[in-house]
C-alpha cells in the first residue's frame, strides 16, 4: 500500500500551510491532497476577480443550507474554495487577525496554550507585512500582507464620517486598540492574489518528501483498533486506500472535517446509525457549534465621482484591463471593501462586536452567476455582527460520500443577536448621514429611506442579509464531552488522528477568518512536530 508518514486533507488556507511545514523535515514524507484542481487562473490570481468566483463551480463547492425558519424559510448560499488554496483562492483577501480577547477566551475555555501571547507569534510567523516587522507582524514570513493599491476619496470620506460619530481612526487593525476605522490590508502580492497554496506550497513543492494529489476525493479516514491508519480516497472514478505511518490531519474546513468524520464512523451514534455507520467514535460534537457571520447589506445612489462603477464598465473597463495586465495595478487590484471601521453596538460591550464596511463600487449577479457592475454612480456598504451567540448545525443526509450534508446555520436565532445587528444598521446609515460622506450620496437604494423602525430593519435584514462566508466550530476544541479535539487538537478517543481548521474554533473570532486558519495551521503543525508521534509498522 502506498504510505506516507502524514497524510494532510485538504489544500486550504490551513492544510498548505501544515503540509509545508512538516516536509520541512526531510526525514519524513508528506501527502497533501485536494479534491479540486489547480487554481492558477486569470481570475483567481486578479483580485478584483473575486466576483467572477463567487458561483464558478470548478473553484467553488457551491452549497447551500437548509430552508433557516429564523430567514422565513430562505436557504442560502455558502461557497466554499475548491482547489489548491481552498477559499483564499475565492475570499475577499482580507488580512484580519480577529481581537486579542477573542483567543483569551478560547484559553479560558480550558484551551492550553491558545491565548492571544500563544498565537501571536505564530501569526507573526507566517506574515510577511509590506509596512515591515515590528511587536505585531512579521517582516520575512510566507504570507505577504500588503496595503489597498490605489485609494479613493469616498473611503478617506468615509474614514472621516466615522471620527465624527465617536469611532476613532485607527491605522492597523492587527495592532493595538484593535477597533476603530481605516483601511484594511490585504493578501495580495504585487498586485496578485497571495493564497495559502502561492505562499507555502508553491515555493516548496519541489521537495522530494512532499507529494500534492489534486483531483483527489477522501471518502473515510481508515480506522483500526482505536487509531487513524490512512485514508481511502475516490479518483478517475476508482477507490483506494493510502496509509498514514504517523498521523491523517483533516484540514478540510468547518464544512468538510465534520462529514468526513461522520463518514468515518465518528459522530453521534444514533445519527451514525440511522446512515448504516458502525460507530467507531461516540462524539456527539461532531457538526455541532456550527457559527458564522451575518451582514446587513446597504448601497446608496452616489454624486459622479463618489463611485468607480464607471472605471468597470463599457470601454473603461477594457482601459482597466490593460492597466492592470500591464502594471498589476488599479482597480482590478483590490481586493473587498478598501475601509472598514470595528465598533461596538452597545457602551458596555467589552469588545468591537461590528464590522460596518464601504466601498466605493456595487454590482449584482446576473442570472447566469456573472457579476454585472450596476450602470450608474452607487456606493455600497455591509454591517457584520462579529460575536453572534447563535448556533447551528450539520447532519449527514446519506452515507454516500459524494453527497453534500444538510447545514442548518440558525442565524439571528438570538434576541441578542437581532438587537446588536439592528445597532449596527442604525450605526452605519448615521455614518453615511455625516459629513464629509453625506455630501456624496444622492439617495438610500437599501434598505431605502422608508425602513426606519426596528420591523422594518429586521425584515431586511433577513430578505437580503447574508452569510459572511465564516464557517467555524463544527469539531471544537475544548475539554468537555461536546468537545471533539484536545488543545493539542487530536481528536478525542481516536489516536493519530487530528483536525487543524476553522472547525476546532470554540467561538467564531471578531474579525474575518482567513488569518486565524494560517495560524491555526502553524500552531497545529508546531504540535505535531512537538509530539513526534512514533512510526508504526505497516505491512507491505
Amino acid at each position: 500500500m502506498e504510505a506516507y508518514d502524514y497524510i494532510v486533507v485538504g489544500a486550504g488556507s490551513s492544510g498548505c500551510v501544515v503540509a509545508s511545514r512538516l516536509s520541512a523535515d526531510p526525514a519524513v514524507r508528506v501527502l497533501l491532497i485536494e479534491a479540486g484542481a489547480d487554481t492558477n487562473k486569470f481570475w483567481v490570481r486578479t483580485p478584483a476577480g473575486t466576483g467572477k468566483l463567487f458561483m464558478d463551480k470548478r473553484f467553488n463547492w457551491a452549497f447551500n443550507t437548509e430552508a433557516v425558519p429564523t430567514l422565513g424559510g430562505r436557504k442560502v448560499y455558502w461557497p466554499r474554495g475548491k482547489g489548491l488554496g481552498g477559499s483564499s483562492a475565492i475570499n475577499g483577501m482580507i488580512y484580519m487577525r480577529g481581537q486579542p480577547s477573542d483567543f483569551d477566551h478560547w484559553a479560558a475555555l480550558g484551551n492550553e496554550g491558545w491565548g492571544w501571547a500563544d498565537v501571536l507569534p505564530y501569526f507573526i510567523r507566517s506574515e510577511s507585512n509590506q509596512r515591515g516587522a515590528n511587536d505585531w507582524h512579521g517582516g520575512d514570513g510566507p504570507l505577504h500582507v500588503s496595503d489597498p493599491a490605489i485609494g479613493h476619496p469616498t473611503a478617506d470620506d468615509f474614514i472621516a464620517a466615522a471620527q465624527r460619530v465617536g469611532i476613532p481612526r485607527s491605522a492597523d487593525f492587527n495592532g493595538p486598540p484593535h477597533e476603530g476605522v481605516g483601511y484594511r490590508q490585504y493578501t495580495i502580492r504585487n498586485g496578485r492574489r497571495h493564497t495559502s497554496y502561492n505562499a507555502f506550497i508553491e515555493p516548496v513543492r519541489h521537495r522530494g518528501n512532499l507529494t500534492v494529489r489534486t483531483g483527489m476525493r477522501v471518502t473515510r479516514v481508515l480506522l483500526e483498533d482505536g487509531e487513524a491508519t490512512g485514508v481511502e480516497v475516490q479518483a478517475q472514478g476508482q477507490r483506494r486506500r493510502i496509509a498514514a505511518v504517523r498521523e491523517v490531519i483533516l484540514c478540510g474546513g468547518a464544512l468538510a472535517s465534520p462529514h468526513l468524520l461522520m463518514l468515518s464512523g465518528i459522530g453521534d451514534g444514533a445519527s451514525l446509525h440511522r446512515h448504516g455507520i458502525v460507530p467507531a467514535v461516540e462524539s456527539p460534537g461532531v457538526g455541532r457549534n456550527l457559527q458564522d457571520h451575518w451582514f446587513g447589506s446597504f448601497s446608496w445612489r452616489a454624486t459622479a465621482g463618489s463611485s468607480y462603477n464607471h472605471r468597470l464598465r463599457g470601454a473603461q473597463k477594457y482601459v482597466e484591463g490593460m492597466r492592470y495586465l500591464l502594471t498589476h495595478g488599479g482597480y482590478l487590484a483590490l481586493g473587498a471593501s478598501p475601509v472598514t471601521a470595528y465598533a461596538r453596538s452597545e457602551p458596555g460591550r467589552p469588545e468591537a462586536d461590528l464590522q460596518l464596511t464601504v466601498s466605493p463600487m456595487t454590482f449584482r449577479f446576473a442570472p447566469s452567476g456573472e457579476p454585472v457592475v450596476d450602470g450608474f454612480p452607487a456606493i455600497g456598504g455591509s454591517m457584520v455582527l462579529l460575536t453572534p451567540d447563535s448556533r447551528g448545525h450539520m447532519e449527514m443526509l446519506s452515507a454516500d460520500p459524494l453527497q453534500a450534508p444538510a447545514f442548518h446555520p440558525n442565524y439571528l436565532s438570538e434576541p441578542g443577536d437581532i438587537r446588536r445587528s439592528l445597532a449596527g444598521m442604525r450605526m452605519l446609515r448615521q455614518i453615511a448621514q455625516t459629513q464629509p460622506l453625506a455630501s456624496r450620496i444622492v439617495d438610500e437604494m437599501a434598505p431605502g429611506p422608508d425602513t426606519v423602525t426596528d420591523d422594518q430593519l429586521l425584515d431586511h435584514l433577513k430578505a437580503n442579509g447574508n452569510s459572511g462566508w465564516h464557517q467555524v466550530g463544527t469539531c471544537r476544541m475544548g475539554n468537555d464531552p461536546m468537545s471533539v479535539v484536545d488543545a493539542r487538537l487530536c481528536l478525542r478517543g481516536m489516536r493519530r488522528l487530528r483536525v487543524i481548521d476553522a472547525s476546532i474554533m470554540p467561538k467564531i473570532v471578531a474579525g474575518n477568518t482567513n488569518a486565524p486558519c494560517i495560524m491555526i495551521g502553524e500552531k497545529g503543525a508546531d504540535m505535531i512536530r512537538a509530539d513526534a508521534t512514533p512510526a508504526r509498522v505497516v505491512a507491505s
